[in-house]
């Protein structure tokens, strides 16, 4: 998907859980941005043929497998894309932060709400 297609879809689902405010319009362009990397570079990834473990050998000669690394690189998107959908409120905790902190209006205090009638 591109920046667009996956702005639109994390919006749409901000507001289907009722989370959207306006305000996170320049969260929500940062994670669009890194998912659509992720999904450039995956392709890229894919139509490469490259293996996903190869071989490196260390200075001292001796050869060790290892994770290619364009799969370390999406993996580390993938991680910082999460962190932008919880921050969002698009993951179970994320979601419980968000409406047991921010999204719900705090009352008033009873004391205060007395003091106010009484004109203090």
């Amino acid at each position: 998907m591109n920046r667009k297609q996956w702005k639109n879809r994390i919006t749409k689902a901000m507001t289907d859980i009722g989370t959207y405010q306006k305000s996170f319009d320049d969260v929500i362009d940062t994670l669009a941005g890194i998912l659509e990397r992720r999904d450039d570079l995956e392709l890229e990834f894919k139509t490469s043929g490259d293996p996903m473990i190869v071989e490196r050998i260390n200075a001292a000669g001796h050869a060790n497998l290892e994770q290619h690394p364009t799969i370390r690189l999406l993996n580390d998107m993938n991680r910082d894309a999460l962190t932008f959908w919880r921050d969002l409120g698009l993951t179970p905790k994320g979601l419980r932060a968000i409406t047991d902190a921010s999204m719900v209006e705090a009352k008033e205090d009873p004391l205060d709400a007395v003091l106010k009638k009484m004109g203090r």
